[in-house]
């Protein structure tokens, strides 16, 4: 079901990328947070009229807690004259009422389509996988703690979030120089290359983009349900296995937490252990963090967690210890803030350590010329 409402923008709060956050009159007189893309319903005055999905704010979800606009019924976007001349037709969020036509890098239209046509080999590109969204800055940290002028591409897929716009840390990196470009696939969508599937992704972000290495997540938002299986995370296994598939050098990131309040999550979550360990079936390196000082006890259980999850997977995972030393400096450098459920990095450090290392040895592989 959906929750509709309706209401009047009152003032923009905050824009970044193609996103607008509105404060949205509701008749009830009440303000809510509303989120606008402006590919989909433009830039916003003042006054306008606006129609609501307030579904998962009236839930009370966390990265979804949003209302989002739909529509501004009388204040549409000027039509595009000849939609029937506009290069591209993926059609991603397919057969919703929001479903949108873009152009993917590896089609028939595109300047990029002779390179990707036959193109199946990423000649040993490290791919960094990780299964929440938040890891993301914490790994580009790490690997520009090694050497900042590596070329860094992000592909997102479509566990969480679809449309790219959504998330401030892509943008905050991109702005920052840090993210080299950013490739969608599947159903997610607003990347700077958009592409079919997680394999042509990775193609793109290596024979287009350039990229040195490659970071693989969902978009913001993870679905859980508390069950061995039921999560979107494990989508992080199946990129592992496109990475080593097209003959390049998956690096598995293991989500850590000494702080989350599930102790399903805590040490090394389930989520990793799973995707890893059941749906990654490709040789792959577990980069572990060495952590010490007053996170030593909880080190001690993630080197211990880790270890059994790599013997446990006859001779495919092979774990890999990395020191945490330079990388405290590196993290809190970051241009867009450290988040992960909800927490900072004081109140976590260990699950940002655990996704810099993975970047930190990532970056180290290239230097090695191996």
């Amino acid at each position: 079901m959906i929750q509709w409402r309706r209401g009047v923008v009152d003032e923009v709060r905050s824009s970044w990328a193609g996103a607008i956050e509105y404060a949205v009159r509701l008749p009830s007189g009440d303000r809510v947070r509303a989120l606008g893309y402006v590919d989909a319903v433009g830039a916003l005055a003042p006054g306008t009229a606006v129609l609501l999905n307030t579904t998962a704010l009236e839930r009370g979800l966390g990265t979804g807690g949003l209302a989002l606009v739909v529509a501004a019924p009388d204040a549409l976007p000027e039509p595009v004259p000849d939609v029937a001349a506009v290069p591209g037709h993926l059609v991603k969020a397919r057969y919703t009422p929001s479903q949108t036509m873009v152009l993917g890098v590896d089609e028939q239209d595109s300047a990029h389509h002779a390179v990707l046509a036959d193109a199946d080999d990423l000649g040993g590109l490290p791919v960094v996988v990780a299964d929440l969204h938040s890891a993301l800055p914490a790994i580009v940290a790490g690997v520009r703690e090694v050497d900042p002028g590596l070329r860094v591409a992000y592909v997102m897929t479509d566990g969480g979030a679809l449309p790219l716009d959504f998330s401030r840390t892509v943008a905050g990196l991109r702005d920052a120089g840090w993210l080299a470009a950013s490739v969608t696939v599947g159903q997610a969508y607003g990347g700077d290359l958009e592409a079919v599937n997680v394999h042509t992704g990775l193609l793109a972000a290596r024979h287009v983009v350039g990229a040195d290495l490659v970071v693989v997540s969902q978009g913001p938002g993870n679905l859980g349900t508390g069950t061995r299986w039921g999560f979107s995370g494990t989508s992080a296994g199946e990129a592992v296995n496109a990475a080593a598939t097209l003959r390049g050098r998956p690096v598995c990131s293991l989500r850590v937490s000494g702080a989350d309040p599930r102790e399903r999550h805590r040490g090394v979550s389930h989520h990793s252990l799973t995707a890893y360990g059941r749906v990654a079936l490709v040789r792959a390196d577990v980069p572990v963090p060495l952590l010490r000082g007053d996170l030593a006890g909880l080190g001690a259980d993630v080197l211990a967690q880790a270890t059994e999850l790599c013997a446990a997977s006859e001779g495919r995972l092979t774990l890999r210890e990395v020191g945490c030393e330079g990388l405290d400096a590196a993290l809190r450098a970051t241009p867009v803030p450290l988040r992960t459920m909800g927490r900072g990095y004081d109140d976590d450090r260990a699950g940002f350590l655990g996704a810099a290392v993975a970047g930190r040895f990532a970056a180290r592989m290239l230097g090695a010329g191996g």
